[in-house]
């Protein structure tokens, strides 16, 4: 903290960017940012590094010339238009802070993806904590305009709670946040079912938040969900509601439907698109529009990689696109318009919920890293799994996404350790070095 950092972790990075230099990490795009007495005030700073390294048989990375050099100046002039920052692990890499200290370059800042179940935790120049699930980083910015995207999935009553909680603490979001009209609302009765889905796979959990989440990606892809422009038709809604109610009774013995249930839902939503009314917006084509009249937009992901539905440890995962597809099907921009993309990576890694995780440290090293980090979920407050950096799943996640540069998140959390570890390859029972991060859940559960 307080802007030192010290070598060892300085030549961690270069590792990193020694081991990924082929991933599309650019060279000398390792950026670092610590946190102060672990709260998460970045001090931010741009090492830039040149070296040559080979990668040498079974993945063991040799360094052979490094030269480094630390720059106070802006590391962040000369991003693209439309910027992104997603998360490379298993999520809590710290994108939120930073989306928080970038909005201020941005005209707009977007969510694409996900719902309640993401979790930014974030402060204010007073050092008020807000801890947002829904509304994007940059609301904190009075210049921005904030967007939900149609990819997302939205929980009015939880929208709202944050909307109040922000503006009796003096952030005003009229005119300052809007909501697609595609984003597929979340009810109540998906948070039910989600626990009850949880409870149907008994030691096989999936290790959710029971945001509702899954269940609400569900009927969207069983085309029987129900979207933010379906509230301005309430003469149709309630028949819509009816046939999701009677879906999810019929599906899960444990949720009792009634009518008095759909009347209940029904008023309440009445009130709710009342509400929602002047934060709607055909938000494809204000994002088109931004472009076209060269506004700079900002898109925050939700998750991360290792979580994403197609790419991370499946079923283990979330139930969105948390990689760089989702910008572009969750916001509508076109693929060639996306510029920079920065990957969020903390020096060590953590998980919440269930699944693989190869360096992981069950033991008191682990409860070292969690306490130093204060690692609990923002969203639950769980205690998150800790382990030391895993440069496999990180290079994986640089394939996957093309990252322009890294972010390179909680380094001084490390510094009262004698001793940092990396995780640079995986060994199969076989004795053999994989050659790229595994589909294959059992086999990676027996890597070393």
């Amino acid at each position: 903290a307080g802007g030192v950092v010290r070598a060892e972790l300085l030549l961690m990075a270069l590792i990193i960017q020694s081991s990924l230099s082929f991933g599309g990490v650019n060279a000398g795009a390792v950026k670092f940012s610590g946190t102060k007495e672990g709260l998460g005030n970045l001090q931010t700073q741009t090492a830039k590094c040149k070296c040559s390294a080979k990668v040498m048989e079974q993945a063991v990375v040799a360094e052979k010339a490094v030269k480094i050099q630390i720059a106070e100046d802006d590391s962040f002039t000369g991003l693209s238009q439309v910027c992104a920052v997603l998360g490379t692990q298993w999520g809590d890499e710290g994108k939120g802070k930073l989306v928080d200290i970038l909005a201020e370059r941005f005209d707009i800042v977007a969510r694409c993806q996900g719902g309640a179940n993401a979790g930014h935790t974030i402060y204010n120049s007073e050092g008020k904590r807000f801890a947002l699930h829904l509304v994007p980083s940059g609301i904190l910015n009075e210049k921005a305009l904030c967007v939900v995207g149609n990819g997302a999935v939205v929980h009015l009553p939880g929208l709202f709670k944050e909307i109040d909680g922000l503006e009796s603490n003096g952030v005003s979001c009229k005119g300052r946040l809007l909501v697609s009209d595609r984003a597929h609302l979340l009810f109540d009765f998906h948070q039910t079912i989600d626990g009850l889905r949880e409870a149907e796979l008994a030691g096989s959990l999936i290790g959710t938040t029971k945001r509702g989440i899954g269940p609400c990606y569900a009927t969207k892809v069983t085309r029987n969900g129900i979207r933010v422009s379906d509230l301005m038709h309430m003469d149709t809604f309630p028949e819509k509601l009816d046939i999701l109610l009677h879906d999810a009774a019929s599906r899960f013995k444990g949720f009792e439907y009634s009518k008095r249930m759909l009347e209940t839902e029904v008023e309440n939503y009445k009130r709710y698109s009342e509400r929602l009314e002047p934060y709607i917006a055909d938000t494809v084509h204000v994002m088109h529009e931004a472009f076209l009249n060269q506004k700079r937009i900002l898109v925050e992901g939700g998750q991360a990689t290792m979580l994403d539905i197609d790419f991370g440890t499946y079923p283990f995962v979330t139930s969105s696109n948390a990689s760089a597809g989702g910008i572009c099907t969750g916001l509508g921009i076109a693929p060639r318009h996306l510029g920079d993309v920065i990957g969020v990576a903390k020096a060590y890694t953590t998980r919440v919920g269930s699944g693989p995780y190869p360096t992981e440290l069950s033991d008191a090293m682990g409860e070292k890293l969690r306490a130093a980090g204060h690692e609990y979920g923002t969203t639950t407050g769980r205690p998150r799994r800790c382990g030391w950096l895993d440069l496999v799943a990180l290079q994986y996640s640089c394939r996957v996404n093309g990252f322009s540069s890294l972010n390179l998140t909680k380094l001084d959390v490390l510094s009262g350790f004698s001793q940092i570890r990396l995780g640079v390859a995986y060994k199969g029972p076989d004795g053999n070095i994989l050659l790229s991060f595994p589909a294959d859940l059992e086999r990676l559960e027996k890597v070393e």
